[in-house]
Formats: structure tokens, sequence, C-alpha cells
């Protein structure tokens, strides 16, 4: 049963439309700022808080990305989110805070135009409302990416950021990883066909071709141990289905099912089709494996043991795979392809505003890695006290209930009212009681499926790629 909290409207009927609001004057504006369409939403009585949502990658057909007036990323539907889903949406208003959210001048991989239009919202929301006391950026996947960016390059105008599910090692890290899973893919199971890695002319085409490999793979012993290793890589997770318990870690069959299954439902998709856009926006080829050692790539896989089962299993050789991996022809970079990611965004590890990441421990779109890569670059910096982070025990990207999404938010706006963190209220019981208090539903899209809290302490592991700010790419 979900609780009457989470769901309670602002019980205020907004006006809609194009004047200007104010706080004693609620509403809803909507309307377009240069290419983006946004929506602006004010409670009775605002409290001077606004959350600025960044929404995360919209989904457009292979087809669509590439179309032949060159353009990218067009097409689909792209409506202004303020929030993860309409219940948070409500909480929000309920008690008092803003909302809004910009739909981005295109789709896709949108963050260069994502950072540009959050901010023209932002300037728009003070011309046309009034200027917050606080803003804190928040979003979700790309959107959580966006929210760090903007707490990075706008810290000025942010209190605070919540990036959630978010690629935080950093633009240039996430797809020399991708990079890595796709050419250890050609490699083992496909050295003589037409995959294209890079420099990706036909992403539909390319997509079925991997597609078509990897059902064939998994079809045998030898293919599923070699895309088992494809999977560690890439540190792609042992859990799939967010409605079945979480295989045993020995259970090396079970993860690696698991795996396979991320693998066609994003991670094909991501490597061998969406990476055309990418390189559409970035001007060339913006990733690299050359001087990558994939055997140690292997060593620091939290997958390494089932990796060594399922060759043993199937009576490969792991040592033999390895060479032909790091025996491979390597892609080098285009520079100017590699500044734009970088730009993109990459982090420095300085947070000037208080950070609280979340993620689910069995992502398979956006690896939970991501995490400890950004901590690290934190840690190296001395920002620690600025950062916190905090995880959901659950397989699925984004995965998180409206319930565990508020407490996040609860979490953060404790620590901007008191100036510090209550480490003691970020344990993973505390951060369950109060998302108990508030209700259980899953998902982003108001889906009906209800889980209990379960938050977690969690150690993802090693960041297979970090980028480090200032480190050089191969020229």
């Amino acid at each position: 049963m979900v609780a009457v909290a989470l769901f309670a409207s602002a019980c205020t009927p907004f006006a809609s439309g194009t004047a200007p609001l104010s706080a004693s004057q609620p509403g809803t504006l909507t309307g377009k700022l240069g290419g983006a369409d946004y929506r602006i939403e004010v409670p009775a009585a605002w409290n001077g808080t606004l959350f600025l949502y960044s929404h995360g990658e919209r989904i457009v057909a292979i087809e669509d990305q590439e179309r032949r007036d060159g353009s990218v990323g067009q097409g689909g539907p792209d409506p202004a989110d303020t929030a993860p889903n309409p219940d948070v949406s409500q909480w929000l208003l309920a008690h008092r805070y803003a909302i809004a959210g910009s739909s981005y001048s295109s789709t896709g991989w949108a963050v260069e135009d994502a950072l540009e239009d959050q901010v023209a919202l932002l300037d728009l929301f003070r011309r046309r409302v009034a200027r917050p006391q606080r803003v804190i950026a928040w979003g979700q996947s790309m959107g959580g990416m966006i929210a760090a960016g903007l707490a990075q390059l706008h810290p000025d105008r942010f209190a605070a950021a919540i990036p959630m599910c978010a690629a935080l090692a950093g633009a240039v890290a996430d797809h020399n990883t991708r990079l890595d899973g796709a050419y250890a893919f050609k490699t083992l199971l496909a050295p003589r066909s037409n995959l294209q890695l890079v420099g990706v002319t036909d992403p539909a085409v390319n997509t079925r071709t991997a597609t078509r490999l990897l059902i064939e793979a998994s079809s045998t012993p030898a293919g599923r141990a070699r895309l088992a290793l494809v999977a560690a890589l890439t540190d792609l997770p042992g859990w799939y289905e967010v409605t079945k318990p979480e295989p045993a870690p020995g259970d090396a069959d079970a993860r690696a099912a698991a795996q396979i299954l991320w693998l066609r439902s994003s991670e094909v998709g991501n490597a061998f089709g969406a990476r055309a856009q990418v390189e559409r926006r970035a001007g060339g080829n913006p990733s690299w494996n050359v001087g990558v050692d994939y055997a140690r790539q292997l060593s620091i896989s939290v997958d390494r043991d089932e990796v060594a089962a399922l060759y043993q299993a199937a009576g490969l050789d792991l040592g033999a795979d390895l060479r032909s991996l790091d025996g491979g022809p390597r892609t080098r970079p285009d520079s100017r392809a590699v500044a734009y990611l970088d730009r993109n965004v990459s982090f420095d590890g300085r947070p000037r505003i208080p950070v609280l990441s979340a993620h689910t421990t069995a992502d398979g779109a956006v690896i939970a890695q991501h995490e400890i890569a950004y901590a690290d670059a934190v840690k190296a910096t001395g920002h620690e006290d600025m950062l916190r982070q905090v995880y959901v025990h659950r397989a699925g990207h984004c995965a998180f209930t409206s319930a565990e999404t508020i407490a996040v938010a609860q979490a953060l706006l404790g620590r901007l009212d008191r100036g510090r963190w209550d480490d003691e209220g970020l344990r993973s019981g505390v951060l369950d009681q109060r998302a108990q208090a508030l209700g259980a539903r899953y998902g982003t899209s108001g889906s009906d499926f209800v889980a209990a809290p379960a938050f977690a302490d969690f150690d993802p592991g090693t960041y297979p790629r970090p980028f480090a700010e200032g480190s050089a790419p191969p020229a």
C-alpha cells in the first residue's frame, strides 16, 4: 500500500500560460526557449527553492539519428520534464518547492545543448518568476551528468546538485569504456566481420550486425564465456531483472545470462549505433584504446572469477584470448573530438557546492563504478566534504522508487539547511526508514510495481577507464 503522503497534490489549482508568475501567484509556465520546450511550475506560498531537472537521453530510432541532411538527433517526442516522474513532482509542489525543466534543443546525446538550455531556463525563471533563494540541479542518467556539469560550470548559480544514475566518470571515460567492450566483442567473436568500432557510417546496419553476432554467440558455451569477458571489461552487472532476486555471486551461468541481457538491451545499441551521433557532434572519433592492457583490465574487474569459471567450463584458453586482445589493432582518437567530449563534460574533482549522488547497484546502462571514478577525482583534490554518495540495491537503470528519490532529495535539503552533512541520516537503514514513511512505488514512469526501500552500503569496485583532468590521449 502506497502512503498518501507521497501522492498528495499541491491542493492549489494552477493557471497555465505565459503570464509572469510570483510566489504569491502560483501557476505553470510553458513555452519555447530557442529550440527547446520548457515547463515551470510554482506552488502557492513558494519557499524560494527551485529544483531544476535535467532529463536523460531521449531514445530515437537508429535510423533517425543520421538523417540525410546531416542533422543529429532530431525527431521523436521530447517533452520538458520537471522531475523523474509525476509522483515526485507532486511531492515537491505539495512541499512548496518550484520545479522546472527543459526539453533541450535536440534529442539524443544532447549534453552540449542541455548545458546551455538549462542555464537559459534558469535565466527565464528569474525574469518571469523571481530570483530563487537557492537552485538545486538534479537529473537522471545523461541528465545526472548534466546536473553535475551545471554544478561544476556554474557553482555561483546553484546551491547543490543531485546526479542520479549518472556517468560521473565523464564523457571521455564513458565512451572509452564502451569502445573497450566493442573492441573485445569484435576481436573475440567476429574479427573478420565488417563491424565498425569508430567512424560508424550506418548505425542501423552496424547495430543489427552486432545483435545477430550476440545472439549467435549466446547459443554456445564458448560464446557465452567470451561475452562474459566482454561484459567484465566494461563491468556490466550480473543482475538484470528487477522483479527477480540477484543471482548468487558464484552462479557464473546466471550472472553471464544477465550480462548478455544488458549487452542486448543497452550496450550493443550504444557501442555500435549511438556512437555515430556522438561522433557527428564531436567532429570525429573521441575514443581510443592505444596502450590498454586488457589482462590488467580483467584483473581489476569484479567479474574476473566468473569469467575464469566460464572459460574453464567451456574448455577455452583465457590467456590466449587476452593475448588476442592485447595484440589486436588499436584505435587512436581525433584530438578535436576528445576536446569536445572533455568540455561536455569531464569532471575536475573540485565541486564547489554540495553534491549527493545516487546509483542502483546493478545498472548495466551506466555502471555504478562511475561513482568511484567521481569520488576518486574529488578525493585527489581534497574536496571530499562536498560529496556524499548513496546506493540502492536493485537491478535496473535509474530504477529508484519515488520514495527513494524523495528521501535522497530530503537528505540534500538537510545538508543545505544545516550547512553540514548528516552522515548518520545518510546511513542506508535511516534512508530506508525515511523512504518507507513516504511509500514504495517503483519506477520513473508511473509503474505500478511496488518495492520496499533498498538503500545499501556498497562498494562497486574500480572504474575500468578513468580519464583524469589534464591527461593526454595518444596523438
